[in-house]
């Protein structure tokens, strides 16, 4: 093989897909940085939406001062784990007046939607956006990420986020 040289139309394919990589993967990058300073100033909005310090946060969450500090700042990510505490407690803080009504109700879901969905069969239409497999936009998704897109943007949770 030593020597062989390679046709060109091989050479010039190879380039291209190395490019194409290149420039897909820096796209990827620039996108991720630009999500992750959103969600830092929208974690810090959220904290004190609250009424915590970052100090009561990192306690009441299980995690570091430094951590919390982190996350505000935009130099780490904030764990899916992380954010969902958070939701879960404005959505408690939103609903102590017993007020917030169920997403099938919200969404007006027809009913055959309504039982193939996670959140009517375990009587949790306040807390859909909590339970991964629910029928949002007409399918369930396939992760944490995927869904929580969808629900920042849904009827169901603008009364606590």
């Amino acid at each position: 093989m030593a020597g062989k040289k390679l046709p060109k139309g091989t050479i010039i394919r190879a380039k291209a897909v190395l490019l194409r990589h290149i420039v897909v993967s820096y796209i990827e990058h620039i996108t991720f940085a630009y999500r992750e300073i959103m969600e830092s100033t929208k974690f810090k909005q959220l904290r004190k939406r609250l009424g915590k310090t970052q100090k009561e946060l990192a306690e009441l969450l299980g995690t570091s001062l430094k951590a919390i500090c982190s996350y505000e700042q935009g130099w780490r990510s904030i764990p899916t784990h992380i954010e969902r505490q958070i939701y879960f407690l404005l959505s408690r803080k939103a609903d102590a007046g017993n007020n917030q009504k169920n997403c099938w109700d919200i969404l007006d879901c027809p009913d055959e939607r309504k039982h193939k969905c996670p959140a009517w069969e375990f009587r949790s239409g306040k807390l859909c956006w909590f339970i991964n497999g629910t029928i949002c936009e007409c399918k369930s998704k396939k992760n944490w990420e995927e869904k929580i897109e969808i629900c920042r943007e849904c009827a169901v949770t603008q009364d606590f986020l």
